[in-house]
C-alpha cells in the first residue's frame, strides 16, 4: 500500500510539473499579446531567455540554497555549494516518496517563472543582454534566499533546519505568494523605476492581440493547477482541496476586477475579464490549503478588485510598470498573504484559524513581518542590480530601438508579415528595411 501511494504521489506531481511548463509559452503569449506588435517578439524573448537563464543556475545552486540546511542555522540561505551540478540527485530515495530530482525539477520551475513574471515591468526598452544578465545575478542574489526563506522546513529526523519565514516566524505561505509573486511584483517596481519611463509614457501602444492575451491567460490557468496543486506533494486529500480553491478564486477574481471597472470604466473589457482571473490565482496560492470555498471566493474577488485599482497607481505615482506587474504580481500577493489572517480555517488542510475563525492577532503580524521583509529585501537588492549594470553594460535600449520597435533591431524578426495578400516575405529582415511608421493595411474583402 505504501509503495503505491507513492506511486500515485510521484504520478501527481509529475503531471503537475507538466502542466506548470505549459505557464512558461503561456506568459509569454499573455505579456506578448499585451503589446505594441513592434516590440512582442522581444516580450516573449524575453520570457523565455529568463526562464532558460534561471534553469541553467538552478542546476549549479538552486535546490541545495533553497531548500538544504541553512548555512549556521539562522534560516537566511542554504549553502549553494553542497550539490553543484545535482549529482545527489541521481541515487533513489531509499525512503521512497516524491523523488527528490523531481521535487528539484518542480521548484526548478518556480524559479524561472518567477524570473519570467519581472520581464513584464520593463517592456518596450530594456537592452535584452541586460535583461539576460539582471536574470542570472537576480536569481543568485534574490530569489534563491527568499525561496529558502519560505520553502525550506526544518527537519528534525534529517538534523537539518530551514528558512527562517516558514520556521522561525510561522508565516503562511502555501505555494508561493511572498517567494514568487510578491518577490517579482516588487524586482518589477525597482527595475522599472530604475529604467525610467517609457518615451511617450503614458501614451503607449494598446495591446496588438487581445486574443493571444486570453489565450495566454488560459494557459496560465491551467498550469495554476499544477502550480498550486503540485505543491500538495502528492495525490491527496490537500490537492484536491488547492484546486477547488484554485478555481473557485479564479472565475471571483473574473468577476471582482469587471464589477469595479464597469463602475469605473463604464466598460467590462476582455483584458479585464482575464487580467481578473490571473490576479486572483495570485492571491490565492498562498492560501490554497488554508481557506475554505468561501474564503477562496472572498480572496479571488478582492483580489480582482483591489488589483484593478491598483492599476491607476503608476499614472498618479509616475513609475512605468508596463505590463502592470506591480498590480496584479505584488497587489495580488498581498492581498491573499494578507487575508490568511482574517479567513484561515481548521477545518481546511493546513488547520490554522484566522480571526474570523477565532484564531489569534499574532498570524496578522506574522504575515505583515513576512511581507514587509520580502519587499525590502527585493526592492533594495535589485535596485542595486539595476543600477550595478546600468553603469557596466546600460539597461536601456538606444532612443531610436526603442521608439522604431525592438523586434527588428535586436532580433532580426517581426511578428507578422502582411504584404497586401501577396506573397510573403521572409520573417526577418535587416533593420534599415524596416519603417518604423509603417502601418500595416489590410484591403477591406468586398
Amino acid at each position: 500500500m505504501e509503495e503505491a501511494i507513492a506511486a500515485a504521489d510521484t504520478a501527481w506531481v509529475l503531471a503537475a510539473f507538466t502542466a506548470v511548463a505549459l505557464m512558461v509559452p503561456g506568459l509569454a503569449l499573455f505579456y506578448g499579446g499585451m503589446l505594441g506588435v513592434k516590440s512582442a517578439l522581444n516580450m516573449i524573448m524575453m520570457v523565455l531567455g529568463g526562464f532558460a537563464v534561471a534553469g541553467v543556475v538552478w542546476v549549479f545552486f538552486g535546490p541545495a540554497a533553497v531548500l538544504g540546511d541553512s548555512v549556521g542555522g539562522l534560516g537566511l540561505i542554504g549553502n549553494p555549494f553542497a550539490d553543484i551540478g545535482l549529482g545527489s540527485l541521481l541515487e533513489p530515495d531509499p525512503a521512497g516518496g516524491v523523488p527528490a530530482a523531481l521535487v528539484a525539477a518542480f521548484h526548478l520551475l518556480f524559479a524561472g517563472i518567477t524570473v519570467a513574471i519581472i520581464a513584464g515591468g520593463v517592456a518596450d526598452r530594456m537592452k535584452f543582454s541586460a535583461w539576460m544578465a539582471f536574470a542570472a545575478i537576480w536569481v543568485v542574489l534574490v530569489y534563491l534566499p527568499i525561496a529558502h526563506w519560505v520553502f525550506a522546513f526544518d527537519d528534525e529526523e534529517a538534523g537539518t533546519k530551514g528558512g527562517w519565514i516558514a520556521n522561525v516566524l510561522g508565516a503562511q505561505d502555501f505555494a508561493g505568494g511572498t517567494a514568487v509573486h510578491m518577490n517579482a511584483g516588487v524586482a518589477a517596481l525597482a527595475l522599472a523605476i530604475a529604467l525610467g519611463k517609457r518615451r511617450g509614457f503614458p501614451h503607449v501602444a494598446r495591446p496588438h492581440s487581445l486574443p493571444l492575451v486570453v489565450l495566454g491567460g488560459g494557459i496560465l490557468m491551467f498550469g495554476w493547477f499544477g502550480f498550486n496543486g503540485g505543491s500538495a506533494g502528492g495525490a491527496n486529500h490537500t490537492a484536491g482541496v488547492v484546486v477547488l480553491n484554485t478555481m473557485v478564486a479564479a472565475v471571483a477574481g473574473l468577476l471582482g476586477w469587471l464589477l469595479v471597472e464597469r463602475i469605473r470604466e463604464k466598460h467590462a473589457t476582455t483584458l479585464g475579464a482575464i487580467s481578473g482571473m490571473i490576479a486572483a490565482l495570485v492571491g490565492i496560492t498562498p492560501a490554497a490549503s488554508l481557506v475554505s470555498p468561501l474564503g477562496a471566493l472572498l480572496i479571488g474577488f478582492t483580489a480582482g478588485a483591489v488589483c484593478f485599482l491598483t492599476v491607476s497607481l503608476k499614472f498618479k505615482l509616475g513609475y512605468d510598470d508596463s505590463l502592470d506587474v506591480v498590480a496584479i504580481h505584488l497587489m495580488g500577493g498581498v492581498v491573499g498573504t494578507l487575508l490568511i489572517a482574517f479567513v484561515a480555517t481548521g477545518a481546511a488542510p493546513a488547520g490554522i484559524d484566522g480571526l474570523f475563525f477565532g484564531g489569534g492577532i499574532d498570524l496578522l503580524g506574522r504575515q505583515l513581518l513576512a511581507m514587509a521583509a520580502v519587499f525590502a529585501y527585493s526592492f533594495a537588492v535589485t535596485w542595486l542590480i539595476a543600477k550595478a549594470l546600468d553603469k557596466t553594460m546600460g539597461l536601456r535600449v538606444d532612443k531610436e530601438t526603442e521608439i522604431t520597435g525592438i523586434d527588428v533591431p535586436i532580433h532580426g524578426e517581426t511578428a507578422y508579415v502582411m504584404d497586401s495578400f501577396g506573397t510573403s516575405a521572409p520573417s526577418k529582415m535587416r533593420p534599415e528595411e524596416f519603417a518604423a511608421d509603417r502601418e500595416v493595411v489590410v484591403p477591406a474583402v468586398k
